[in-house]
C-alpha cells in the first residue's frame, strides 16, 4: 500500500530539512509515532538507523529502519531492516520566494500474509493517511513558527 501527502511550507528548504533530519523531532511531529530512537553510532545521514513504532489501530507496528537515500535539502528515504516492510521518503522542492513543497511518501506491506494481509493493509490505509496529513501540518506549523521567530529576532516586521 502506498500513501502520499504534499503541502507547501512558508520557509526555505534548508529550514524544513533541518527539522526533518533531527531524530528527536519525530516523536513531536509524526502523529502516532511512539518511538523514534537512534540505533547505533550514526545519528543522521546515509546508513543511520532508527527503531520506530507507530500506532495503527490498537497495535504498535514498526521495526528497525535505515536511511538509504540522503540528498541534503532535497530527498531523504528509508527502508525497513526488520519488522513491518516499509519505505518512507521526504521530498523537498524549492518553490521560490522562501517556500518549500514538502512531500511525504510511505509504502508498507504485510508480506506473505495472503488475503488477510491485503485486508490488513487496506484497513490501515485510512488512519495512516490521516496521521501522515496531521504530521505534515505539524512540520509546517513548527518550521513556519521557527521562521517567524527568527525574523522577529532580526527585526523583520511580520505582515498584518
Amino acid at each position: 500500500m502506498r500513501i502520499e501527502q504534499k503541502l507547501t511550507v512558508s520557509a526555505p528548504p534548508a529550514m524544513v530539512w533541518g527539522h526533518i533530519i533531527e531524530p528527536s523531532n519525530y516523536i513531536e511531529f509524526m502523529d502516532g509515532v511512539t518511538r523514534w530512537e537512534v540505533d547505533g553510532d550514526k545519528r543522521t545521514g546515509l546508513g543511520a538507523r532508527y527503531r520506530m513504532l507507530i500506532h495503527v489501530g490498537s497495535a504498535e507496528v514498526g521495526g528497525l529502519i535505515e536511511i538509504v537515500e540522503w540528498n541534503p535539502e532535497r530527498d531523504l528515504a528509508w527502508s525497513s531492516v526488520t519488522g513491518v516492510d516499509q519505505r518512507g521518503r521526504w521530498r523537498l522542492r524549492d518553490h521560490g520566494d522562501g517556500r518549500t513543497e514538502l512531500t511525504f511518501r510511505f509504502a508498507y506491506g504485510v508480506g506473505g500474509a495472503g488475503i488477510t494481509g491485503l485486508i490488513a493493509e487496506r484497513v490501515a490505509a485510512r488512519p495512516l493517511r490521516r496521521r501522515f496529513r496531521r504530521s505534515l501540518l505539524e512540520v509546517k506549523r513548527a518550521v513556519e513558527h521557527r521562521r517567524f521567530q527568527s525574523e522577529v529576532g532580526k527585526g523583520v516586521r511580520a505582515p498584518l
